[in-house]
């Protein structure tokens, strides 16, 4: 299937939330707005028309956990060609926490859970066949 000019990429931010060598997953309510999917995410979200990836990433953490968190790295960014022939740019944000924070998840999230970060779910159980847990492969190198 080939995607029409104004769907033809997609831009998403995602932040990895690290705290005492744990990172948060979640699950969303509506697999609609994910490609179907229900497994474990990264928290993401699309970037909006004109928004810088930085703000988008900051947004997502605010609107969907409730976190004003800043001081967000870029640890890396993805592209890649969906399954409708879109292409994405995936920008990939992480953050180390100093203290658990306190979460107010938003209706849109079903689940959201700490996992040691070596001791991640069953590539089965991540969305998108274990993309989370191969963007947390790449960005565990640096996290002591």
């Amino acid at each position: 299937m080939k995607p029409d000019e104004q769907n033809a990429y997609t831009l998403i931010a995602d932040v990895a939330l690290i705290y005492d060598r744990s990172v948060l997953l979640v699950k969303y309510k509506d697999p609609d707005g994910y490609d179907g999917q229900t497994g474990w995410f990264i928290p993401d979200a699309s970037v909006k028309y004109l928004e810088h990836p930085d703000k988008a990433a900051t947004r997502l953490l605010k609107v969907q956990l409730g976190l004003g968190i800043h001081g967000l790295v870029l640890d890396h960014i993805e592209s890649f060609q969906g399954n409708d022939g879109s292409w994405h740019l995936a920008f990939h944000y992480k953050v180390g926490l100093e203290h658990t924070p306190q979460l107010k998840a938003s209706d849109a999230i079903a689940n959201h859970q700490w996992f040691p970060i070596d001791q991640l779910p069953p590539k089965d159980e991540v969305a998108h066949h274990g993309w989370a847990n191969t963007i947390l492969k790449k960005i565990r190198s640096g996290i002591s």
